[in-house]
Formats: structure tokens, sequence, C-alpha cells
């Protein structure tokens, strides 16, 4: 079976506390995407407690968004009308539980029986450098067999420029290897500068994850 995973498309990342026009602009593309996909769709939602300020996160990035029960947390209405029960609440960038959840998919008896076999891996949604980028890095991990594939034209990022050195990271930085380019750039997210804005990879510090792996990861 194909999967398609759809991440974050909720109301604070596309007209709400943290939205953008950009987000707002794939809406469509990603509703279009659902619709038209012929296999299994499942969703993640980017979900915090209302202590969120007091967290590590909230310290960096002191904007409340996607409180747990909260207007901006819910799936902007187009993707929430879609949305069948395999929905993963995350606390963080990445889902574990959306792994283990495909993973528990993939044994299922029937399923094997069948040879129906996860085939290939999409995503789309929200933001492409920073949440997109987790969870196609966690999935590359569970599953190394599978093809990842992150469709651009239905990701934006938290800047049109970040979005754009995202994929580019990916494409480029492996040789369009993207199990070798995924560990290159979870290199360079784990080794990169934190500041209020986010995470800043230094053309130095892609340099030394590409040449000198051993020494970073």
């Amino acid at each position: 079976m194909k999967v398609l995973v759809v991440v974050d498309m909720q109301k604070d990342f596309v007209d709400g506390a943290l939205g953008t026009k950009e987000a707002q602009a794939i809406v469509p593309k990603v509703t279009e995407k659902i619709r038209s996909f012929d296999g299994e769709v499942y969703y993640t939602r980017d979900t915090h407690e209302k202590n969120y300020l007091d967290t590590q996160e909230g310290k960096l990035l002191p904007v409340p968004h996607c409180i747990l029960g909260t207007e901006g947390w819910e799936l902007v209405p187009e993707i929430r009308e879609l949305a069948g029960d395999h929905i993963y609440n995350k606390p963080t960038f990445g889902s574990v539980e959306l792994c283990y959840g495909l993973k528990e998919a993939m044994l299922d008896e029937e399923v094997e029986a069948d040879g129906n076999l996860i085939e290939s891996i999409t995503l789309v949604g929200l933001c492409t450098d920073i949440c997109v980028i987790s969870n196609a890095m966690l999935l590359k991990a569970f599953f190394p067999e599978v093809p990842v594939i992150v469709d651009a034209s239905c990701c934006a990022g938290v800047t049109p420029e970040s979005h754009e050195n995202a994929l580019e990271a990916i494409a480029v930085f492996a040789d369009g290897d993207a199990r070798t380019a995924l560990s290159t750039l979870e290199m360079a997210v784990l080794n990169g500068e934190i500041s209020p804005e986010g995470i800043t990879v230094t053309d130095e510090g892609m340099e030394q994850c590409i040449s000198r792996k051993s020494l970073l990861y």
C-alpha cells in the first residue's frame, strides 16, 4: 500500500498564531492530494499543553500555538472533513507514535498475507523545514527500504527561503540519496545553532557533517 502523511495542517500554522500566506496557499493543493490519493492517509497534529511557554520549545519560540483543545489546534476545515481515524497528536516535531502505528500496520497478519506492505510514504504539510523533515527522518529510520517522498508543491516552510533550503538539503547534500541525505540533515540540525528564531545551520557546520560524520553524529 501507499501511505500519505499530512503533517500539521492546523489553523495556527495556516491562518493563526504562526500562519503564513504560503501555508494558506497550499491548503487547496493538500486537499486535492488527499482526495485523489490511492492509499492510506495519516495525519499529525502539533499538540501542546497550557504550560507551553515553560517548555524548552516555548522558551525558544515564545508564541503559544496548537494548544490542545483550542481552535488553533484543530485541522483546517477543508482537511478536517476528510480526516479519518489515523490522526496522531505529537508534542514535538516528529511523531514516533506515527512510525509505530505504521510499523504495526505492516506487521498485521492480514496485510502481510495480502502482500499489501508499504510501497512508499509521501509527506505533505507544514512546515517543510521543521516538522515535515523531522517526520521524514523518523520514517526513514523506521523504514529504511521504503521510499520516503516529500511533495514540495504541497508543503510550505517557515519562510520561502527555509522551505527551499530544506528541499535542497535532501536533494543535494547526498547526491540524490535520500537515506544518506536525511542522515546528513539530521546531523546538521543536531549540531546547529539554536536561537529564538529557530535552528541555524552554517555552511561550515554542513561541511563538517558531510566530511566528518563520525565526529559529529
